[in-house]
């Protein structure tokens, strides 16, 4: 069983952040914040596959202006993403953002950060303090080097200095980030950071990369971080859909069984034995599975075979053979149909499944 470590608890929109609350996922949109339909468009789909914070870019007056509209539109708390200019911080409180990510040292000086914060304070907005490797301080830099995995001092201290910014504003309604693209960086950096602080900590890997690479960097980082108690709230960074980063993060978490959403799917490697497109079809009740919230144990299998022994424990599964397939529960056959017909029959009884299920959920 994981101890989670006692953190603060701040408040972004109707998520709780810390304090023993649940590990929430984030995501960021990847469209231009002004363009409306596509931003909202996004954004549902990121609802629907479970997000629970989204973070958008705000890097001028108009996307700074567009978070009342895309709020009035999605059901999920808004975070502003600002970068230097601490009037797009306050315009986009002023228009609805439930949270803002800025670095208070690249805000233009103290008068600015302070409107900044008399902003938060107003509209009862939290701050997310987020440093990377490559936005620390030069003076820090050259104090303690770039971050190492042996020494990520810098980024630290960076994250302590601009926390200290806001705490003499009188303002504490503070998570923190500390990003590097280096796994153990970020493995050091978060277990020295815990030690310091109690405030909550957004996890990530920054620039992780594509599908592949990032999931890996992302999950091994991540994984270790959150098995020992370290992390409040997450995002997976990918080169991708970010759909696919809310698909990582409930896979990570059901791993380290700390939260379960939907099905969860198991499917074969596939061997000499398959006869049918195992690969396609995986991912067709993959995608399946991310539209549904009851927490099934759902099985695709390539062999007719062996395929309901080796997925016994599923609640229900599928196995393809030549030219016929199998639909199975717990280990037992109750349905054959053509492979033509494989896919569609077995998708309504998922939703059959639900349906009986949906009062447990």
């Amino acid at each position: 069983m994981i101890e989670r470590r006692i953190t603060r608890r701040i408040a972004v929109g109707q998520v709780a952040i810390g304090g023993g609350a649940p590990i929430a996922v984030q995501s960021m949109t990847n469209t231009m914040t002004s363009d409306i339909e596509a931003t909202v468009a996004q954004i549902r789909a990121l609802e629907q596959a479970g997000c629970e914070i989204i973070r958008v870019a705000v890097p001028d007056r108009a996307a700074a202006e567009a978070i009342r509209t895309l709020r009035g539109h999605i059901t999920i708390p808004l975070i502003a993403d600002i970068h230097f200019d601490s009037r797009l911080a306050v315009t986009a409180m002023e228009h609805g953002a439930q949270g803002i990510r800025i670095n208070p040292g690249n805000l233009g000086g103290p008068e600015k950060l302070a409107r900044v914060v008399d902003a938060a304070k107003r509209h009862r907005v939290p701050i997310r303090v987020g440093v990377n490797s490559g936005s620390i301080e030069k003076g820090l830099l050259q104090q303690y080097g770039y971050p190492t995995p042996e020494r990520p001092d810098a980024l630290i201290a960076s994250a302590l200095q601009n926390v200290q910014l806001l705490e003499a504003h009188g303002f504490d309604a503070i998570k923190i980030s500390i990003k590097s693209s280096d796994t153990l960086t970020t493995i050091a950096g978060y277990r020295r950071l815990a030690e310091q602080t109690d405030y909550p900590l957004h996890l990530g890997v920054t620039e992780a990369g594509g599908l592949i690479p990032g999931t890996v960097k992302s999950s091994v980082a991540l994984g270790i971080l959150l098995s020992e108690g370290i992390g409040d709230t997450f995002r997976i960074s990918l080169t991708r859909d970010p759909v696919e980063e809310i698909r990582v993060a409930y896979e990570l978490l059901r791993a380290l069984r700390i939260r379960e959403r939907g099905p969860e799917m198991i499917s074969c490697p596939t061997c000499g034995r398959t006869r049918i497109d195992l690969f396609t079809l995986a991912e067709q009740v993959e995608r399946k599975l991310q539209t549904m919230e009851c927490t099934l144990k759902v099985a695709v299998m390539g062999c007719v075979v062996n395929g309901p022994g080796e997925a016994r424990e599923a609640d229900i599964g599928i196995a393809g053979g030549n030219g016929v397939g199998i639909l199975f529960k717990k280990g037992e056959i109750y349905k054959k149909v053509a492979e033509a017909d494989l896919l569609p029959v077995f998708l309504e009884e998922l939703d059959k499944l639900e349906a009986e299920r949906k009062q447990e959920c």
